[in-house]
């Protein structure tokens, strides 16, 4: 049984408390299962010289992009706070609630259909820029995702069943949310596997969670893209 959960539905956990909801993402969230947020496995007693030691979560830097890159999400901007931009779930309160990277270089007026209400400004789009590790910056006109061609889905699985535990997998899965939240945009389980959506990654993290837990347990994919 598939299930994924949305870093957006992890946010609603504060957002409840106002009332808000979020969006109709099924799947089960994350945290419910008593693990302790951030915590990693330790070395070994033995370890192999040649094996290089899997560093702490507080260690990792989402990496830079090399060039530009493209993605699709909510641009949710409060009062003169800068804008971010939200590539996970959106509570469907309004105005929204979501958060994600800053975005630098934004400009309402190039942005058709933002909406705007209480002091908040938001709109969903496709966007292109660069991805420093830490900020997006704006390079190209937002185009309204409602006139946009969604970017093609691609299986990360490519048909693959992973053969990991299930009491396993809850863990790796609340444990890698926790130790990565603000990077990490999505986090589920898909046919035996950890599912994980980061904001970016160059292939540096999926080879950290290889190192981690072993190859085929968490399965990475990149939200930003490199632009075509």
């Amino acid at each position: 049984m598939t299930r994924s959960v949305h870093v957006g539905i992890l946010v609603l956990a504060a957002v409840l408390l106002s009332g808000c909801g979020t969006d109709g993402s099924a799947g089960a969230v994350v945290g419910g299962p008593a693990t302790s947020p951030g915590a990693t496995a330790g070395p070994p007693d033995t370890a192999d010289p040649a094996t290089p030691p899997v560093p702490a979560p507080g260690d990792f830097a989402p990496p830079p992009a090399e060039g530009p890159v493209a993605g699709q999400g909510t641009v949710l901007q409060i009062g003169d706070a800068p804008p971010q931009l939200c590539l996970g779930g959106v509570a469907e309160s309004y105005p929204p609630q979501c958060s994600g990277p800053e975005v630098a270089g934004w400009d309402w007026g190039l942005a058709q259909q933002a909406e705007r209400a209480s002091g908040v400004t938001w709109g969903a789009y496709a966007v292109t820029g660069t991805w420093d590790g830490s900020a997006f910056t704006r390079t190209g006109i937002p185009v309204p995702l409602s006139l946009y061609d969604a970017l093609p889905f691609e299986d990360p699985l490519a048909g693959r069943q992973g053969t990991t535990d299930q009491q396993e997998l809850d863990r790796i899965l609340t444990e890698v949310y926790a130790g990565h939240e603000g990077y990490a945009v999505t986090a589920g389980m898909d046919r035996g596997f950890v599912s994980l959506t980061v904001v970016y990654d160059d292939g540096s993290f999926q080879t950290r969670m290889d190192a981690e837990y072993g190859p085929d347990v968490v399965v990475v994919q990149s939200a930003l893209r490199p632009a075509t």
